[in-house]
């Protein structure tokens, strides 16, 4: 049975990582494995600007991609946490009770949405900053 609060929690924590779909839905899911791409390309910009400096512009292309891939899979989790109980026991529970603890909306369930929505807007907003900056830098 698929826990709603694990699953918030893991999506937060391990989402860029693809542990969160590992755990949803088996280590076939295909974007278990691709989410590993802009990971491993934004990872590699950010080694760029520190061994090279912030001048690189493939740098200022790859950094990026990790910000929003951080981002995206905090907005995952918040779609996660907000699913009823219902919804979220068809999905990753079928045949059970609809109203299973499993899906149910937990205290926990609760600060991994919060914490989702703080960190994931925290880091869009410092992506959006840092890539206008170097646009601005770059023409002027």
């Amino acid at each position: 049975m698929k826990n709603k609060t694990l699953a918030v929690w893991l999506t937060f924590l391990t989402g860029p990582l693809g542990l969160h779909r590992l755990y949803l839905y088996g280590r076939y899911g295909i974007w278990s494995w691709l989410s590993w791409v802009p990971v491993l390309l934004g990872g590699y910009g950010v080694l760029r600007a520190r061994n090279i400096s912030l001048d690189d512009q493939l740098s200022w292309l790859l950094i990026p991609l990790l910000g929003l891939t951080i981002s995206a899979y905090a907005l995952r989790a918040i779609v996660y946490g907000l699913q009823s109980a219902a919804a979220w026991n068809a999905r990753f529970n079928p045949g059970e009770d609809p109203e299973s603890a499993a899906g149910q909306t937990q205290v926990l369930t609760v600060f991994g949405l919060g914490t989702s929505l703080l960190v994931g807007t925290g880091v869009l907003l410092a992506t959006i900053a840092f890539s206008f900056q170097r646009i601005f830098e770059y023409s002027a």
